[in-house]
């Protein structure tokens, strides 16, 4: 795993061999949605919601391109801990690592986001939960983005606030933008 560009970009990242419930974003996809962000939103301007943390390799690669304010939440002890490790070692002082259930966190917060990012398990059961839940907490600033990493058999072109997919084969992003 490596973080693609920014002040990081290059850096080789060596995630934990046994990760049971985490599957990392592939470099391909991965550099795709960063060129639809760089495109499309200013990175350095952004407060950051990481769902499903994992590795950690979306809140540092948003770090490396400059995002200022990112939160990163992870339930599982041992991804949780590498995440927080790792950033502190790439000196990523802006990235707050809860540790904590998604869902939870969701109806617990009372913050806006101007991106949200969820790369959950895909055998996640409550997927389809994710997109009405960020839409009913009002968890989006006006104008800000919510990517969905998800597979094929996921769809979600009638959900509010959908805007658009990008398919890299067995991966896809589903982005909704409020507003």
């Amino acid at each position: 795993m490596r973080i693609i560009s920014g002040t990081h970009g290059g850096r080789k990242i060596n995630p934990p061999a046994k990760m049971p419930h985490t599957r990392p974003t592939t470099d391909i996809a991965k550099e795709g949605l960063f060129n639809i962000i760089q495109n499309n939103l200013e990175i350095d301007e952004l407060k950051v919601l990481d769902l499903f943390g994992g590795t950690g390799a979306i809140s540092y690669e948003l770090a490396s391109r400059g995002a200022t304010d990112i939160t990163t939440i992870e339930k599982d002890e041992k991804m949780y801990d590498f995440i927080k490790r790792t950033a502190a070692e790439l000196g990523f002082t802006n990235m707050r690592v809860v540790k904590s259930d998604v869902f939870r966190f969701i109806d617990s917060t009372t913050d806006q986001y101007d991106f949200i990012f969820a790369g959950p398990p895909y055998a996640l059961t409550t997927i389809d939960d994710l997109p009405r839940k960020i839409v009913e907490k009002r968890l989006l600033k006006p104008g800000g983005w919510f990517v969905l990493e998800h597979t094929p058999r996921n769809d979600y072109k009638k959900f509010e606030q959908y805007k658009t997919e990008r398919n890299y084969g067995t991966t896809i992003f589903s982005i909704f933008i409020n507003g």
